[in-house]
């Protein structure tokens, strides 16, 4: 019988420096969205990886927001730093 390998939690210590290398991936992007009125913000990284984020302004009732979600925000912030699982809109 084989053990299942859990995925590696993160610690409050690895998640700090996480999160601030997260919030410049984020401020790559960011100026293209705040061009179209909107804005993105992190809100949490979860000790399993997920980043939690938030947009806000005019992309609140875009139709094209899931698109900017997954080809912009979560494509960069997911590149830069691998110990990222997945990206969620909270």
């Amino acid at each position: 019988m084989t053990e299942s390998a859990s995925p590696k939690l993160l610690t409050p210590e690895e998640l700090i420096p996480l999160k601030a290398r997260v919030e410049l991936s984020i401020d790559k992007v960011r100026p293209a969205i705040q061009m179209d009125g909107g804005d993105v913000d992190l809100i949490d990284i979860t000790p399993a990886g997920m980043a939690v984020v938030q947009l806000r302004g005019h992309c609140e009732s875009c139709s094209l927001s899931p698109m900017t979600m997954k080809l912009g925000v979560e494509r960069l912030i997911m590149e830069d730093n691998p110990e990222i699982t997945s990206v969620e809109q909270a």
